[in-house]
């Protein structure tokens, strides 16, 4: 059985976390196949938003701490390691808007693959936390996309105790955009997904890639940037279509699907 499981239907890619007997921790044969699934719906033009869900009780707890006990060397450790931030690099590099569906706990490499996700809906039950320094470990690939979420402080606070914290503290945190009851997780994830595949692919693409890249530069240039790029979009078929439709009070036929 595989540890990942694909689908696609109406404009939506679907990932599911598929080892629930080990509550979807990251493995190597877990991590490259979620990799690889990200990156084939990234290609596939007949899908404009992915959704990552997981079965079984949590949406994922980790590295599978048996990695740990390997005997591995720094090198090695070094390679193992990059494979499970992959999804960090993965993600922010993609053309297409990744949604964290989150059930059960999502903690330690679990609670960094949704802080990386474009956006989280999370049940109202859900738990998160970046909990390996409970083990000797720590979070230090989550880190990086909370940071930039939280700020410096809460995320050292929540790094280095390795606090558990509800969805409710999740969601003023800003490290998820909704809190929903748990049985209508699904539903309304798949309402936020089809509003985004609605709107045109192009101007979603250019706005993630604006938003991710900006993070990197300092005030001026980052506004510039952004400046270059919506002139870049105005210019395009699509942009065109988006605003006549609008005046003309009808759906937009955008053609980059």
């Amino acid at each position: 059985m595989s540890e990942i499981l694909t689908s696609k239907d109406n404009r939506i890619g679907f990932i599911v976390l598929n080892r629930p007997e080990k509550q979807n921790t990251f493995n190597i044969p877990f991590a490259r196949k979620l990799n690889d699934a990200l990156i084939d719906f990234d290609e596939d033009e007949e899908v404009k938003v992915i959704i990552i869900k997981a079965n079984g009780k949590h949406f994922s707890v980790g590295i599978e701490l048996d990695e740990f006990q390997k005997g591995r060397t720094h090198q090695e450790y070094r390679e193992f390691i990059r494979l499970m931030d992959e999804h960090n690099h993965t993600i922010a590099n993609m053309k297409k808007l990744v949604i964290a569906q989150v059930h059960g706990y999502a903690v330690a490499n679990g609670a960094g693959l949704v802080f990386a996700c474009d956006f989280a809906v999370a049940a109202k039950s859900a738990k998160f936390g970046t909990t390996a320094i409970n083990v000797g470990l720590i979070c230090l690939g989550p880190a990086v996309p909370l940071v930039r979420l939280v700020g410096r402080k809460k995320a050292l606070e929540m790094i280095l105790t390795g606090d558990i914290i509800s969805a409710e503290e999740a969601l003023q945190l800003g490290l998820i955009n909704r809190v929903v009851e748990d049985d209508k997780l699904e539903e309304a994830t798949l309402e936020f997904a089809h509003k985004l595949a609605s709107k045109s692919p192009l101007a979603l693409q250019i706005g993630k890639t604006g938003i991710y890249r900006m993070s990197d530069l300092e005030y001026h240039k980052a506004v510039d940037y952004m400046s270059e790029l919506f002139a870049t979009l105005a210019a395009t078929e699509d942009a065109l279509e988006g605003v006549s439709a609008f005046l003309e009070k009808r759906p937009p036929n955008f053609k980059k699907r």
